[in-house]
């Protein structure tokens, strides 16, 4: 009984870590985006 106790503990940490990962893709892919906007604008933009 315990092994599927810690089966189901392992499963939700994997969920968790999974979810924060894919939180910390999303929010490196916006700081690029934001990054690579300044940087375009900074440059002279549309000019």
């Amino acid at each position: 009984m315990s092994e599927l106790i810690t089966i189901g503990v392992a499963l939700v940490l994997a969920f968790i870590a999974w979810k924060v990962l894919m939180g910390m893709v999303k929010f490196g892919v916006m700081a690029v985006i934001g990054i690579s906007a300044l940087y375009f604008l900074t440059q002279g933009g549309f000019a």
